[in-house]
Formats: structure tokens, C-alpha cells, sequence
């Protein structure tokens, strides 16, 4: 019977398989109808037809036509055209915008100010496949300038891989919510209560193996106590 499980698992990793592309291609002719309406409405922005009155009538035919159809409101019609004029420019970033889904798209243009900003939180997020909250908590704490600030450099071209270095000078741990002052007993429990934030924090290089984590040198016993970096001797007896 473990048998014929283990033969069964091929055929469930073929489904995930199948659904995961199909959800890749429609979210990418998704973005792709998008950009193209963007681009509609900033051409036609440039000529002197295009009135005050333009996007609202342009909603209301869509609106006509598709009742019912969600995201074509005059709001969402300027998205679409600032998505477009953000990266229409730039042809080594605009391919990255299919490859996460709209909600991060527009997270993306309305939290950052430069291209390369713009281009870091995309290679990212494609990275760790973000989602909304934690795309969030990474633009809310300021990622991009603290990589920056660590690196000493600003992004190489055609990065591929963001985190060489995992170790960033600094980490902002505000979802821990520490009295102050706090005590290291105070560190080690929020810690242990928060860890998927604070996972999140270091980056997805690291993961939670133990609250100490024994090793043996020299024929001795440690634990390394990772609330703060010490190791902490073990008594033989104890063990």
C-alpha cells in the first residue's frame, strides 16, 4: 500500500505542477492586459483629444460593456496608466512586473521612488514569493535603504540573487512590541512568539531549528542561545 502512495504522489506532483503554470500564465497575460490598457491611456493622454472627462467615460463604456467587471474605475484606470509610464522606460525591469501578481505590482509603484528601488522590491519579491503582508512589512521597514546601507553599494546590475550576504547591519524588530527597558528574558520570549516575523526580518536564508541549538566541540557540550549569540556552556552531568 506505501507503495502504490509513493507511486500516487507522481500524479499529485504532476496536478500541483499544472495548476502552478496555469496560475503563472493567466496572472501574466493579467498583468500583460493591464500594461497594455496603461499604455492605451498614456498615448492617447498625449493628444488633444484627451479631456478631464476621458478616464470617466472610458469606466463607464468598460463598465457597460463588462457589467460587473472589477478594477476599471477611474482610480484603477490611473494605475494602470502610472504602472505603464513607471517602467515603459525600462526594458531590462518592465519583464519582471508579469512575474508577481497585481496587488504587490501596485504595493511596489505606490511604495518606492526610484527605478532601482522599484527594480530591488520586484527581484525580491519574485526572490521569496511575497506576499502581500510581508511585501508590506518589508516596504514599511525601510528593506531597500537598510541593504543598501549594509552593502555600502548601490544594486549591481542584473542581480539575481539579492541576498549574497545575508547579515544586514541593522534589523528593525518593532513586532516584537518590548517594554522598555527590556531584560534578555524579555527578548528570548518575544522572540519565540514572533518567530515568523522575525524569520522574516533576517530573510529566508534562516530558519527556526530550536530555542538552543546543541553542538559538540572538543568533546564538550554547548548550546547556542541564538537571542543573543552567546554560547552557553552545558554541564556534562546534565546532559
Amino acid at each position: 500500500m506505501d507503495e502504490i502512495k509513493g507511486t500516487f504522489t507522481k500524479v499529485i506532483a504532476i496536478i500541483e505542477s499544472a495548476k502552478k503554470n496555469a496560475y503563472r500564465k493567466v496572472n501574466e497575460e493579467l498583468i500583460n492586459m493591464y500594461w497594455r490598457v496603461g499604455q492605451f491611456i498614456s498615448e492617447e493622454a498625449k493628444t488633444a483629444s484627451y479631456g478631464d472627462s476621458f478616464i470617466d467615460e472610458l469606466s463607464r463604456y468598460i463598465q457597460d460593456t463588462f457589467p460587473g467587471i472589477k478594477g476599471f474605475n477611474r482610480r484603477g484606470l490611473y494605475r494602470m496608466k502610472q504602472f505603464y509610464e513607471a517602467y515603459a522606460n525600462y526594458e531590462k525591469v518592465s519583464p519582471l512586473v508579469t512575474q508577481i501578481n497585481w496587488t504587490n505590482n501596485l504595493l511596489i509603484l505606490s511604495g518606492t521612488k526610484s527605478i532601482e528601488e522599484k527594480e530591488f522590491y520586484l527581484r525580491l519579491c519574485i526572490q521569496e514569493n511575497y506576499s502581500k503582508r510581508e511585501l508590506e512589512r518589508q516596504l514599511d521597514s525601510a528593506y531597500y535603504e537598510r541593504y543598501m546601507l549594509s552593502k555600502g553599494k548601490a544594486l549591481p546590475e542584473g542581480i539575481k540573487k539579492i541576498n549574497n550576504n545575508p547579515f544586514f547591519d541593522s534589523y528593525v524588530v518593532e513586532f516584537l512590541d518590548l517594554p522598555n527597558p527590556y531584560r534578555e528574558n524579555d527578548l528570548r520570549k518575544a522572540l519565540i512568539l514572533k518567530m515568523r516575523d522575525f524569520i522574516l526580518e533576517l530573510g529566508r536564508d534562516f530558519t527556526f531549528i530550536d530555542e538552543e541549538y546543541k553542538v559538540q566541540v572538543g568533546g564538550e557540550d554547548y548550546a547556542i542561545d541564538y537571542s543573543d549569540s552567546l554560547i552557553i556552556p552545558i554541564l556534562a552531568q546534565a546532559a
